[in-house]
């Protein structure tokens, strides 16, 4: 496989194009610009509903910028369409004509000996320690412990995106894995359209963004409470759906109550999404878990000031372009919220230094020709 062009199957995202969690940005930047390298590559899409809603649905495509799309066969409720969706893939991929199939995230490992069986070179990319997530009950992280393990045993190359989880297969399995990490692409800046006909005061007094699926180890919970003892005129607009969390969701919106400079906007892409990182004031992420988070690298490109937790998945990517509070803390948390607000010199600084440095640290090209070199051995 060293000089031929390559045959790959990629599967365990929701589907593409779509920006329904960092999973399916990373699949989509990868498959992409594979392809228009000259090989060949098919992208495995769940059957069902955005899980932000139908009204996000695309039309079913069978082509995306040279990509082949297939949908699988996806039982449709909580819990089973990973599982499902991930098996049928996994299933076709086995049978069909590929050299490299490449797993995205644990759970779908599972199935990672099926087309392992078949002869084919199998790659398993770790997005994070899901089993550690909040919104997953006993069942669920049973199954992605398995999927883990299958990766561990039948993987011939294991992908992960922090030193943290690399050292945890090292210490856990004694299993060596590749560090590659994610990228990001230098976005064109927009003005205020959209956004401020739709949120008028965003404009006018300035805003924090959190943007993000809602979902416990995100945090919100944390910077919600904090927020709300902030003394300030500035919004908090809270972007993103809902990911089998539904219930977390309510215990937001319960929590924001009163507090009328607390937006939420719901599922956001394209322009609207683009303005809201272009014209933050600061952009914060208060995760207790994340593996790479691409939001973070997509703030940062836009030249935003950020506030992230202390985890070493956030802190790794930062280094010392950003502030930074205790994880959990929300006596700190709301310390850094409010000195930033104190200090908008302190902010620019940041905002001057952020989309160079992360731009430059972390690109695609390189990531792409990393990747390619897995899949053929080297």
């Amino acid at each position: 496989m060293k000089n031929k062009n390559l045959k790959i199957a990629m599967l365990g995202h929701k589907r593409i194009p779509s920006r329904e969690g960092g999973i399916e940005i990373v699949v989509e930047e990868l498959s992409t610009r594979i392809a228009a390298q000259g090989h060949q590559v098919t992208c495995y899409n769940r059957k069902g509903h955005h899980v932000s809603g139908k009204e996000f649905d695309d039309s079913a495509l069978s082509e995306y910028k040279g990509v082949h799309l297939k949908s699988v066969c996806t039982i449709d409720k909580k819990g089973l369409a990973a599982m499902s969706s991930s098996f049928f893939a996994a299933l076709e991929a086995a049978f069909g004509n590929y050299d490299v199939v490449h797993f995205h995230a644990e759970g779908p490992c599972t199935m990672l000996w099926l087309p392992k069986l078949f002869g084919k070179s199998c790659i398993a990319t770790v997005h994070g320690l899901d089993h550690q997530r909040a919104k997953w009950g006993k069942f669920a992280r049973t199954y992605i412990m398995l999927g883990e393990k299958c990766a561990v045993k039948f993987a011939d190359e294991i992908i992960v995106l922090s030193e943290g989880v690399q050292n945890y297969f090292q210490a856990i399995y004694g299993r060596r894995t590749r560090f590659i990490p994610n990228g990001v692409n230098r976005p064109v800046q927009r003005n205020l359209e959209l956004l401020k006909a739709k949120y008028p005061l965003a404009a006018k007094q300035g805003y924090f963004l959190s943007l993000a699926r809602i979902v416990p180890e995100k945090g919100y919970h944390y910077l919600i409470e904090a927020f709300k003892q902030v003394k300030t005129d500035k919004l908090l607009v809270i972007a993103g759906g809902a990911s089998d969390s539904g219930e977390y969701m309510e215990q937001l919106k319960t929590m924001a109550a009163g507090d009328d400079r607390i937006i939420f906007t719901g599922f956001v892409q394209g322009q609207l999404l683009e303005e809201l990182y272009s014209n933050a004031y600061v952009y914060t992420l208060p995760s207790d878990l994340e593996g790479m988070p691409l939001s973070l690298l997509e703030a940062m490109s836009y030249g935003n000031c950020c506030l992230t937790s202390d985890i070493a998945e956030c802190a790794e990517v930062v280094e010392e372009k950003a502030v930074t509070f205790k994880k959990s803390d929300v006596a700190d948390l709301h310390d850094k919220l409010q000195m930033l607000c104190d200090k908008p010199e302190l902010v620019d600084k940041y905002k001057n230094e952020a989309s160079d440095f992360i731009c430059n640290k972390y690109n695609w090209d390189y990531i792409v020709n990393r990747t390619l070199d897995l899949y053929r051995g080297n």
